[in-house]
């Protein structure tokens, strides 16, 4: 979700091979444009003032001082700067925005002002311009589209299983992939003696997006679903690797492998949709809607009638909205999930209060989405702590202002690119306690039986006001639900005298280096599993 954070890291990377006079006069235009650029910066109104920051190089901006791990870099500078705060990223200047409350009154309170998405070059290539998440579009087309994407989403996340004993459809697809890593990891443990369960997580999470999206749960040795998870693996990888053109325009007139790249993967991926969304047509029934594919298509067969009439949803847009879904619904679960088995082989002491809470025979997909975390609060404050302390979001993706405004006495001309630094918010010592510490135990009252929502609310993971991630809740619950499952099975831990490396590594989603040292055991040997 950061393309356009990495991509200002990556201002300096090679563009193809050029002359030195060609050179020379790249940076002679760009230096003109620069300084005519600086000349026309718009007028601060009387009483108000720009926000603070660090002076940059002209052309580069301050891009040489954030290459390295962008969301630390952008933390120090809050410190000297404060919560508001304009770095130039290329020749683009970037409004930073740090501190829960300050973060709180841009995007909730004067929401309507920062909803937008900067125009990035590199947008405009994933769902053909049309994504929800990254298009520019914040009118009440827009709006209505994202309700109705929403809406699909939480149809067949929390409608009942008409094939089940579990509480809704979303609790049947987990448990039948959590049930089949249990197996499979127990599997693993025999034959290798330790390994990496990360390979196998990332499959599962697929299946469960693709089983809400597309109807269908996939063999795990499904060429098909390989190759999905492949391709949202390089999305990533590509991505990370960044597009300088987003930030220095004319260099989009230069050639660059990494674009090429990242078009060919968003193309195949819609592609791949696309064939999806073709077959659902070709066998649709009004009276038997399978799957949120199958509920955007009776909208929109039924778009002439109803309050949504004013929504026209085209091939196109269906196929916009489930890649927006499925990106929604795969790489932060799989990551989040990730995160939360390392911590718990690191600590084991924190895995043993959740196995007790647990239990050995709680039925959690008996429970429902809603009830079921109350009666766990460790667990709950656990996954919590996972998001804050790893903060594998350290940012959202850019926002803009959708007009002129004011921000903490500070001006903010329309069209500002805006950066959320999430990280800093979850490791603000003004916060937290020991932020650098992993302690589920500050999300607890006193008596340890219920999570303190002051606590919970400070937590940034999935953005705040208009723009706010649409699979939050579902997230969430699926990533309870998996964990809970696997942890009243199974013990994590890490080969014995393993040295393990969680550095955060910097991307679109921050993930610890490769792990093969994971080892597992069933908690009751006696029975056998599920």
């Amino acid at each position: 979700m950061l393309v356009a954070m990495k991509a200002a890291m990556s201002l300096v990377g090679s563009q193809g091979f050029v002359s030195a006079t060609e050179v020379f006069l790249v940076a002679a235009v760009f230096c003109l444009v620069f300084l005519l650029i600086q000349s026309f910066r718009q007028h601060v109104p009387k009483g108000l003032k720009s926000p603070p920051g660090p002076r940059g190089y002209p052309i580069l901006g301050n891009v040489l001082e954030l290459r390295k791990d962008t969301h630390l870099a952008l933390t120090r500078l809050s410190q000297k700067y404060g919560d508001v705060m304009e770095v130039r990223i290329g020749t683009r200047p970037v409004l930073v925005l740090s501190g829960l409350d300050t973060i709180k009154q841009a995007l909730v309170k004067q929401g309507e002002d920062f909803m937008g998405r900067p125009d990035l070059h590199s947008f405009q290539y994933i769902s053909n311009g049309q994504s929800l998440a990254f298009s520019p579009d914040s009118g009440e087309v827009w709006k209505a589209r994202r309700k109705l994407a929403q809406n699909a989403l939480k149809t067949f996340s929390i409608a009942p299983s008409p094939t089940s004993s579990s509480t809704c459809l979303l609790e049947e697809h987990v448990s039948k992939e959590a049930d089949y890593l249990v197996t499979k990891f127990l599997q693993l443990m025999d034959e290798e003696k330790s390994f990496d369960l990360n390979r196998y997580l990332v499959v599962s999470v697929a299946n469960v997006i693709c089983a809400m999206c597309f109807g269908k749960r996939y063999d795990h040795n499904d060429q098909e679903l390989l190759s999905l998870v492949n391709l949202s693996n390089e999305f990533g990888d590509v991505a990370a690797a960044g597009n300088p053109a987003d930030f220095i325009p004319v260099l989009r007139y230069l050639p660059s492998r990494t674009m090429q790249l990242f078009k060919d993967i968003n193309r195949r991926f819609s592609f791949f949709v696309q064939k999806i969304v073709q077959d659902h047509y070709t066998s649709f029934d009004k009276e038997h809607i399978r799957d949120i594919t199958d509920s955007l298509i009776e909208h929109c067969r039924e778009k002439s009638v109803g309050e949504d009439a004013r929504v026209p949803l085209s091939n196109e847009k269906i196929i916009s909205i489930v890649n927006d879904l499925f990106g929604a619904g795969f790489d932060t679960v799989a990551t989040a999930l990730s995160w939360s088995l390392m911590y718990v082989a690191l600590y084991p002491d924190i895995q043993k209060k959740i196995q007790e809470e647990l239990g050995e025979s709680l039925n959690l997909f008996a429970l429902g989405p809603k009830s079921d975390r109350g009666t766990l609060p460790y667990t709950e404050a656990f996954i919590l702590e996972m998001f804050r302390h790893s903060s594998f979001l350290p940012f959202t993706i850019p926002h803009s202002t959708t007009k002129a405004t004011v921000l903490n006495g500070y001006y903010i001309p329309k069209d500002t690119c805006v950066f959320i630094n999430q990280w800093q918010v979850n490791h603000d010592e003004k916060l937290w306690k020991d932020p650098s510490t992993f302690s589920p135990e500050r999300f607890l009252n006193a008596a340890g039986t219920e999570i303190s929502r002051t606590e919970s609310d400070k937590v940034m993971a999935f953005g705040l006001g208009k723009r706010r991630c649409i699979g939050e809740s579902i997230g969430r619950w699926e990533v309870f639900l998996f964990l809970a499952t696997m942890l009243q099975q199974l013990e994590f831990s890490l080969r014995p005298g393993e040295e393990v490396d969680i550095s955060p590594q910097y991307g679109l989603t921050m993930k610890y280096k490769k792990c093969e040292c994971f080892q597992i055991k069933k908690r009751f040997p006696t029975k056998s599993s599920p």
